[in-house]
């Protein structure tokens, strides 16, 4: 799915660059959106999708809300399943896990395959203490100590901040709130999720010692080989401080809408009419029979999450430069910020936490040669080349057979190193 969405993204950034460009006055993208799907009309009667919260009570599991607030004021909502109904262990050591989405993701959707398949259930019916992470400005994520999702200056972040900010708030959060006394958590990112382990790793390297083992599915960081069509065509646009991204900065993309969530959660959720229309019509457009489709269904209503635009640009900036580097404001704002006309690199050799690299080569958004180049300059690392030939970005979430292929490995060497410790 995040390849389709990041399609999306790139076509639409290119509607929204004329709109913003026209000679006449167009409101904010997301004031449009709003306007178009809040009027007296639409007011239906219609149930909201499940959140992350009710899928995993529906299974039976217990689970908190949790808002966390970071440095810079950004209140996260983070979800957390704090141990098995199954093994009924809330009075056992349960070490802890963070997972952390994609780029326009959100918790939701490591739960789509069931508790059967899915990662966050696996772990938490092996023992551990399971936190679903939802960065800044997606679904769950939308709250400011000051500052309103109505202006630009909300979503002037990109996934720098992401790392920096919100996966350290996450980290320290759930160290003191599972209260006994561990040190270090385990930690699970997606592409997105990978970057932004990089970038807090590398530029507050003391956050290695919080970490036991890293597992990076689809690591994206140096995208120099990526073989995106659309990211290739447009990143010579958008890649660079100038007119287009200028117009495309600073803004939500994608702006949660509830009405329309609503809408298409009652046409194709669960136990809904249309619901098998729904995953007939996902199978045809996708023509794959490797993914779930009934856990694609399950997204509907819940995906896209929405993102800043600014995070689109960071990694159109990764892209044109060929090196993994922080966000690119232009010669003279770098000097202000960086005291060089250039961002600088983020310095990845400082990151000593095991890292657990995870990829494959029909992935065209974490190239091979990106992933291996990144390798090099890591300290501690294990490379799991992933041997189906056709293995891609989507499978990591969807796959049918991802619990063989890669959660029950995870799963293995997160219970290795515990044993290891005790």
């Amino acid at each position: 799915m995040h390849d389709y969405f990041f399609s999306v993204v790139i076509i639409l950034a290119v509607s929204v660059i004329g709109l913003r460009s026209a000679s006449i006055y167009i409101p904010e993208s997301h004031l449009i959106f709003q306007k178009l799907y809040s009027t007296a009309q639409t007011a239906v009667d219609a149930k909201n999708p499940l959140t992350t919260r009710d899928r995993i009570s529906l299974h039976g599991y217990p689970v908190e809300h949790h808002q966390i607030v970071t440095e810079d004021g950004y209140i996260l909502g983070v979800f957390r399943i704090p141990h098995s109904h199954k093994l009924q262990n809330q009075n056992n050591t349960r070490p802890i896990v963070l997972i952390e989405h994609g780029l326009m993701g959100g918790s939701d959707v490591w739960l789509f395959l069931g508790p059967n398949h899915a990662l966050p259930y696996l772990l938490v019916d092996s023992g551990f203490d399971v936190w679903l992470g939802n960065s800044r400005g997606n679904t769950y994520s939308r709250k400011h100590s000051s500052l309103s999702a109505d202006t630009p200056d909300f979503w002037n972040f990109s996934w720098h901040e992401i790392g920096y900010y919100d996966i350290a708030a996450m980290i320290d959060y759930s160290l003191e709130k599972n209260g006994q006394g561990h040190k270090a958590v385990h930690y699970v990112g997606h592409s997105q999720g990978t970057t932004i382990f990089f970038t807090l790793m590398s530029l507050r390297p003391e956050y290695n010692e919080k970490i036991k083992t890293a597992h990076m599915f689809a690591p994206v960081a140096i995208m120099s080989k990526m073989q995106y069509k659309l990211v290739r065509k447009l990143s010579p646009y958008l890649g660079h401080q100038n007119l287009y991204s200028r117009l495309f900065a600073n803004m939500e993309f994608l702006p949660y809408n509830g009405y329309v969530l609503r809408i298409f959660s009652n046409l194709c959720g669960p136990d809904q009419v249309f619901r098998s229309f729904c995953v007939y019509l996902i199978k045809a457009f996708y023509n794959s029979t490797r993914w779930n489709s009934t856990a694609m269904t399950e997204g509907i209503g819940n995906q896209p999450a929405g993102c800043s635009t600014n995070q689109i640009l960071h990694y159109m900036q990764a892209h044109e430069s060929g090196r993994f580097r922080q966000y690119d404001h232009g010669a003279k704002n770098n000097r202000k910020v960086y005291n060089s006309a250039e961002p600088p690199d983020y310095p990845v050799e400082k990151i000593t936490s095991n890292v657990h690299l995870w990829y494959s080569e029909n992935d065209i958004m974490a190239a091979v040669d990106d992933v291996l180049a990144l390798a090099k300059r890591l300290p501690n690392k294990e490379l799991h080349f992933m041997e189906d030939p056709l293995w891609d970005h989507d499978d990591y979430a969807l796959n049918t057979e991802l619990r063989t292929y890669i959660n029950v490995p995870v799963i293995e060497i997160m219970k290795k190193f515990e044993s290891s410790e005790n």
